[in-house]
């Protein structure tokens, strides 16, 4: 790739997503097709080790962050060696069982510098991570949902479910979806990477609880509307029970677009296997400006488990302007 093409990248979402697509972005970065690249986090987990922390000290969550802390380090003996320790989730049988060593150093930097961002920034230059990790906003955020179906005697009744877990998990058909507070504190450092980036990553990952909630902040929607960058959505590989059920790749799409109309998408990347009516996908797409790509992505023998290579190279030929082949 031309170095004039992209120097910086902003990847947006949380969980195992977040985790390919920085996995992926990473390897342009060793290969100096990227000069920079940022991680936009979400922030309302409230299970497991994060929960149990959020609701102890009454901090972010620091799970996902973490997770896009391990993304970013090096192939390095250091690099792969501080990956798999911040990863590691003590055993045994007393309070400390579940945690997981990342969380409870990035929880302990924040009590030490009362700067969460300043905080995460410590912590990548002790991981030597080839990028920046930033939260979606400075204060924690609850997640709501209105859910159809969780009734057997009035299927078309909707109740509320609250929780980024009890979300994830539901039973029911998620109507829609809200974040407590509505106008959460959006980290200003993430609203100034998104603006100023080259190129913009939107996705994989959950969608409703982990890609959706970026275009829920106000300030945040509203600079991935206004970025220059283009903007790329990396569609799912496969629905997710919970909370995408019975999804196409148009549905999602569609979800995306109910949240920020205005949204500005420069290209649709979507895996080979996973688009069973690439034309619909395509009138779909087309008919909102952007481009598709439907590449060969996924993990060798996964169905929910994108290749960092293939997600890299789907990548650099995006930026690049070379067509992508779909298999």
């Amino acid at each position: 790739m031309a170095r004039d093409t992209a120097q910086s990248a902003v990847a947006l979402g949380g969980g195992h997503g977040l985790f390919a697509s920085l996995s992926a972005l990473r390897h342009l970065v060793a290969e100096l097709t990227l000069d920079e690249l940022t991680a936009v986090v979400t922030v309302a987990d409230n299970g497991g080790s994060s929960g149990r922390l959020r609701g102890e000290f009454g901090v972010l969550p620091p799970g996902d962050l973490r997770m896009a802390l391990a993304a970013l380090c090096g192939d390095d003996e250091w690099g792969r060696t501080w990956a798999e320790v911040v990863q590691h989730r003590f055993e045994g049988e007393g309070e400390m069982r579940g945690h997981v060593i990342g969380n409870l150093l990035i929880v302990g930097m924040w009590e030490l510098m009362g700067d969460p961002v300043r905080a995460l920034d410590w912590v990548g230059r002790l991981l030597g991570a080839r990028g920046r990790v930033l939260p979606m906003s400075i204060t924690p955020i609850d997640m709501t949902a209105e859910v159809r179906g969780l009734h057997a005697d009035d299927p078309a009744r909707t109740t509320e479910v609250r929780g980024q877990v009890e979300v994830a998990t539901t039973r029911g058909q998620i109507v829609s979806v809200a974040l407590d507070p509505p106008d959460p504190q959006a980290c200003t450092e993430a609203i100034d990477a998104v603006l100023a980036a080259d190129w913009v990553v939107l996705g994989p990952g959950s969608w409703f609880t982990s890609v959706i909630p970026h275009l829920m902040v106000p300030s945040l929607r509203q600079a991935l509307i206004d970025t220059a960058g283009g903007l790329i959505v990396v569609l799912n590989l496969e629905p997710q029970e919970g909370e995408t059920p019975g999804y196409g790749p148009e549905d999602h799409l569609a979800a995306l677009y109910e949240h920020a109309p205005d949204l500005k998408i420069h290209t649709v990347l979507a895996d080979v296997r996973s688009v069973a009516h690439p034309e619909e996908l395509d009138q779909a797409v087309s008919s909102s400006g952007a481009n598709l790509v439907i590449a060969d992505i996924a993990a060798e023998g996964a169905t929910d488990r994108h290749d960092d290579s293939k997600l890299a190279a789907a990548f650099e030929s995006i930026m690049s302007g070379i067509p992508v082949r779909g298999d």
